[in-house]
This record gives structure tokens, C-alpha cells and sequence, in this order.
């Protein structure tokens, strides 16, 4: 489930950096068309992993439950946690994106 959950946080990055205020909140610096369909593609497809993932160990019944709650659960820490500590939930995005597919992994 943490590897579902870390799939999901990263995938939410994504989308976020897609979005140009957020990108140069973060980064400091707007991104070109490319780098903006390349995150938006990158973060749709994380959330698609995290749900194979998540149908696949739990089936469809819970394993889509599952994926809504841990989705809920990383949105509201972006939608909170964004404008008071936009830099540590960068470092956790890019620690989920490392540490995610590799409990996916051990879990299967």
C-alpha cells in the first residue's frame, strides 16, 4: 500500500510541475511546452501505474477503493502543504518517485 501511496504523491508532482505558477513557485522558472506535456504525461501515468498496481494486489473491489483513499490522502498534502512548505514536499516527490516503484516491486 506505501508503494501505491508513493506512486500516487509522485504522480501528484507531476501534475503539479506541469502547471506553470507551480513550476516557477518551485523551481523558479516557467516550463517549455515539451517539459509541460512530459510532466503531465509522466504524472497521469504514475497514477495509472499506482492503479494496476493497487487492482492488481487487491482486485477491483478493494484495490480501487484503495487507490481513491491513498489518492485523497496525497492530494490533500499538496493542496495543504504547498503554501507553507513547497520545498520539503519537492524533496518528498522526488523521494517517493525513488522509493515508490521499489516497494511496488518488493510487494508483488
Amino acid at each position: 500500500m506505501l508503494g501505491i501511496a508513493l506512486l500516487g504523491f509522485a504522480g501528484f508532482a507531476g501534475l503539479c510541475l506541469a502547471m506553470e505558477k507551480h513550476c516557477n513557485d518551485l523551481l523558479g522558472r516557467k516550463p517549455t511546452l515539451l517539459q509541460q506535456r512530459a510532466l503531465r504525461a509522466g504524472g497521469w501515468a504514475l497514477l495509472l501505474v499506482a492503479l494496476v498496481l493497487a487492482v492488481h494486489l487487491r482486485g477491483w473491489a478493494l484495490g480501487l477503493v484503495q487507490w481513491i483513499a491513498v489518492l485523497m490522502a496525497g492530494g490533500t498534502l499538496w493542496v495543504f502543504g504547498l503554501p507553507y512548505q513547497p520545498r520539503l514536499l519537492l524533496a518528498a516527490a522526488a523521494l517517493s518517485l525513488i522509493l515508490g516503484p521499489l516497494l511496488a516491486l518488493l510487494s508483488v
